[in-house]
């Protein structure tokens, strides 16, 4: 055994072919380009099929791990995407954005001394070569129970519950507010880490399960959560999101040419602005860009701006790079395409020209203080380092919030003192009976397969409570 497990730490990790730098910062094409069989079969061989897989502790919807790896090294990817199916009903798109880094792979006994095992890498493939090459089966599903279950948005959390609750039996309407469903996955996150057709064929497997999908419906406008149970559903999940924009609250911020990465991305995403000029969707494109923070989203912004035409984007940080909250992967793609990062910088207000367009932002240098709530160091202002940096279009991209559409006009439903949806962490169920809600609309912005997480605890409560009552 000991002699498996060095030579398996000593096999490289199979890298994943990418398109070109220099190439992909000019398209919306989808960046890496995927395992063939014969790199996914070699990497599953690198897997130790660990007794008590630790890499399964660091999934938040716990997916049998080596016994998927386990049918692709056999060749069997059939048996693979149907183990993870049993956990997982959206892999095509886990396998792309979720944050492996720091959860199954993280926890691999080889990334110990070495690399871990692709988990995220394989994830993808067998799921690209279901929709390439499956039959369009279906998992078996359970006898129906005439149970009826509204779920309120079709992002992560949303397409999770109505997945899980589909395979036991009930009926399941799913409600989204814009005309195509995916929610973040589709307006949030650009085409070239997530094409839009990855999210519309696994909302099109759980329609062919038979959930039932509605497009623009916004719950607390069209019709409300009471009216919903009112109308005979048994029980309601809420998974909006948080897609309230949060600002800088500096001079200057209304100026043409600021825009939030709510907004641009949407536009981009959502609205087609990457497919000019088929698609003619408003969208300032500038030469000069500024993006306004360090996150993933603030990645997709400058790079999406990269793509769009820009001449130069600069990412402007008030702390140091070790504390950028976004995917190192991302960084490095970010990095690799030409973006300029400017750290421990913080703006003080943008400055207009004549006809009120954005035409510089003025900042002040930084440097690291004492730790502060969120245990990363506090930035101070350096005295005197006062400097201009020209742009003709800025993207805020400094977290978001919780949209009062839905939560304000529902009696019973308990919130934080930040407008987010008090929910059981184990379960899901908030303060009003028959609803449940999860994801970023309870926890803040966070991580996809988090959301995903809080789904699958949320359905197995629904199923609980449809089965033996509150």
């Amino acid at each position: 055994m000991a002699e498996t497990t060095e030579k398996k730490e000593k096999t490289p990790r199979q890298a994943m072919p990418e398109q070109a730098a220099e190439v992909r910062r000019r398209n919306f094409q989808e960046v890496p380009e995927g395992y063939t069989r014969e790199m996914a079969m070699k990497e599953a061989e690198r897997c130790l099929q660990c007794k008590n897989p630790a890499c399964m502790n660091g999934c938040p919807v716990s997916i049998e791990i080596p016994a998927f790896i386990k049918h692709i090294k056999e060749g069997d990817f059939t048996k693979a995407v149907r183990k993870i199916w049993e956990r997982n009903a959206l892999p095509a798109v886990c396998g792309r954005v979720c944050p492996q880094e720091i959860q199954c792979e993280g926890q691999c006994i080889l990334g110990k001394k070495g690399e871990p095992v692709g988990i995220g890498n394989l994830e993808r493939f067998v799921a690209d070569w279901e929709r390439a090459n499956g039959k369009g089966d279906l998992p078996p599903k359970a006898e129906p129970t005439g149970k009826r279950v509204a779920v309120v948005g079709s992002g992560p959390s949303g397409l999770t519950v109505a997945g899980d609750l589909i395979l036991k039996g009930h009926d399941v309407t799913i409600f989204e507010a814009f005309h195509k469903p995916g929610g973040v996955l589709v307006y949030g996150i650009p085409e070239f880490r997530l094409p839009k057709e990855i999210v519309y064929s696994e909302v099109n497997f759980l329609e062919r399960l038979g959930a039932k999908l509605q497009c623009n419906s916004v719950v607390g406008r069209t019709v409300s959560v009471d009216e919903l149970l009112e109308e005979g559903f048994d029980a309601v999940y809420i998974g909006v999101g948080a897609g309230l924009p949060s600002f800088l609250k500096i001079p200057g911020e209304n100026l043409i040419g600021i825009y939030s990465a709510n907004e641009y991305l949407t536009r981009a995403n959502l609205m087609k602005a990457y497919l000019f000029p088929e698609y003619d969707t408003p969208i300032v494109r500038g030469k000069d860009v500024i993006v306004l923070g360090a996150g993933n989203v603030a990645m997709d912004s400058a790079r999406t701006a990269m793509r769009l035409g820009a001449d130069r984007v600069r990412i402007v940080y008030r702390r140091s790079r070790e504390e950028m909250p976004a995917r190192k992967a991302e960084i490095h793609h970010a990095e690799e395409e030409g973006i300029e990062f400017f750290l421990l910088t913080a703006p003080t207000r943008f400055i207009g020209d004549e006809n009120g367009r954005v035409k510089a932002m003025e900042c002040l240098k930084m440097e690291l203080g004492e730790p502060d709530a969120s245990g990363r160091r506090r930035p101070v202002p350096v005295e005197g380092s006062k400097f201009t940096l020209e742009c003709d279009l800025a993207v805020i991209s400094v977290g978001a919030g919780a949209n009062p559409l839905l939560t304000r006009s529902t009696e019973g439903l308990q919130l934080t003192k930040w407008g987010y949806i008090v929910a059981d962490p184990e379960t899901g169920k908030t303060t009003k009976k028959g609803v449940w809600a999860g994801g970023d609309i309870v926890t803040g912005q966070a991580t996809v397969i988090l959301a995903m997480g809080a789904g699958r605890m949320a359905s197995d409560s629904i199923h609980k409570y449809l089965t033996w009552g509150w």
